[in-house]
Formats: C-alpha cells, sequence, structure tokens
C-alpha cells in the first residue's frame, strides 16, 4: 500500500508532474508580484515571468522557479525595463487626453476615440514583445518588429490572446463584491496563469527558430563549436546521443559512406 501511495505521488508519476508543475506556476507568480512592486522592475518581471513559463514548456523535467526567474530577469533588464517606461509614459498621456477630450467635448471629444485605438494596439504590442524578448535575444526595434509580425501571424491567437487579457480584468474591477477573492487568485497564480497560456499558443510558432533544447530544457550544443543547435541541424550530434530519435540512413546512404572511410 505505502509503496502504491509513493509511486503515485513520486516525481515521476503523472500526479507528481502535474503537481510540480502547478508549484512552478505559483512560485513564478509570486515571484512576478514581489518583483513588480517596485513598479520601474515590472517590465524586467514580466519578462522573466515569460522567460520561466517558457523554460516549463519546453522541459519534461523539474524545473528551478527561482534560478530561471532570476536569469531572466536579470537578462532582459535593460530592455524590458526602457520598454516598460515608454509604455507608461504613453499610458499616462493617453489618459490626460482622454480626460481633456471629455470635457472639450464636440469634434475634440471624438478624438478620444483614436486615443482609445491607439491604446489597443499599444496593448496588443506589449503582450507579444514581452515575450518575443523572452524568447529571443535582439535590438528592441527588431523584437518590436517582430512582435507585431507575431500579432498579425495569427488572427485567430490574437484574439484569445486579448480575450484572457481583458476578461479576467474586466472581472476583477467590476465586480467589487469578490474583490479579495480575485486578489488572492491573481497574487497566487493569476498572471503566471494567463503568461502561461500566451506562451502555449506561440510556442509553436516560435520553435522553428529556438534552439533545440533537451528534457532539463537545456540547449543542446554542437560538440565542435559550442554553439546550440537549431533544428534541422541534429545530424551534427554523435547518433549514440540522439538514441531512439537518430536519424535513419538507407543502405545506399551507408554504402556510400563506407566508400569514403575506404579512400573511394
Amino acid at each position: 500500500m505505502h509503496e502504491l501511495i509513493g509511486s503515485l505521488i513520486s516525481n515521476e508519476s503523472l500526479f507528481g508532474r502535474i503537481m510540480t508543475r502547478i508549484g512552478t506556476v505559483i512560485a513564478a507568480n509570486i515571484l512576478f508580484v514581489l518583483f513588480s512592486m517596485p513598479v520601474v522592475t515590472a517590465g524586467a518581471a514580466f519578462a522573466a515571468l515569460h522567460h520561466t513559463m517558457f523554460k516549463m514548456l519546453r522541459s519534461k523535467d523539474a524545473i528551478n522557479p527561482f534560478k530561471q526567474f532570476w536569469k531572466g530577469f536579470t537578462g532582459n533588464f535593460k530592455q524590458a525595463t526602457i520598454v516598460w517606461l515608454l509604455a507608461l509614459v504613453l499610458i499616462v498621456l493617453g489618459w490626460f487626453n482622454v480626460r481633456i477630450c471629455q470635457q472639450a467635448g464636440g469634434f475634440i471629444g471624438s478624438i478620444r476615440y483614436g486615443v482609445y485605438a491607439l491604446g489597443i494596439i499599444l496593448f496588443i504590442v506589449l503582450i507579444y514583445l514581452f515575450p518575443t524578448m523572452a524568447a529571443f535575444s535582439d535590438t528592441l526595434p527588431n523584437l518590436v518588429r517582430n512582435s507585431v509580425y507575431w500579432a498579425l501571424r495569427n488572427p485567430f491567437k490574437l484574439l484569445v490572446n486579448l480575450f484572457f487579457h481583458f476578461f479576467p480584468m474586466f472581472l476583477t474591477y467590476t465586480d467589487r463584491q469578490y474583490l479579495p477573492l480575485y486578489a488572492f487568485l491573481w497574487t497566487t497564480f493569476g498572471f503566471a496563469a494567463i503568461v502561461l497560456l500566451t506562451d502555449y499558443l506561440l510556442l509553436p510558432m516560435f520553435e522553428p527558430y529556438l534552439p533545440l533544447v533537451d528534457e532539463c530544457g537545456d540547449f543542446i550544443l554542437d560538440p565542435e563549436t559550442g554553439k546550440p543547435l537549431m533544428p534541422g541541424e541534429e545530424y551534427k550530434l554523435d547518433p549514440e546521443s540522439l538514441g531512439s530519435e537518430a536519424p535513419e540512413m538507407s543502405e545506399e546512404e551507408i554504402l556510400e559512406e563506407m566508400r569514403k572511410l575506404d579512400g573511394f
């Protein structure tokens, strides 16, 4: 009986793997809340949360959420902070413009709808820019351009992303009766759950351009150059290291390789 219970709750069991991932989500979410408290560091914390969720999605084994979050935080701190501060400035300017347009009325008052449209565009760019930043190393202008490309590449995923970003916030700010419950949910796993969903939708589009990883989520390196292998470069590995995933050679290819070894 004890062995049966032990096998069910072990880290190798399905239940153990699910609980481990839930624990990773909760730990990463709490870290995000703590690192966002200074406000200025919220952008870097958001990029770190994406980094941790990507690492978890690409790894079959358990990861250390504290180590991965810190790695994502420090690695993206400069770019994420610049983006976050610029976004805050634009949000504040937009809010003042809307207030002025509402008070002015008439034609000037209708200008606020243009500000609303620009705000939605900014929001879309941000929810794609931070995961792009967490997944790829590039200059900031290229990251912005690529984030727009990912957003427009699959409109259906864009709509799903917008729904799961807007709807929870809409509930939180409109249903004041359950505000303490919503605060608890946001603090424990809410932010990480939304980021996990976003990264789950984006990962199939990202993976053809991301380095290969092993079961632990670490990059598979080229034995000759030491650089991460990209998809399609698996042939550079020793077949023994690939195990059952090693590409099979036809009889003609084997004979050709034997002739090369014999000097023909």
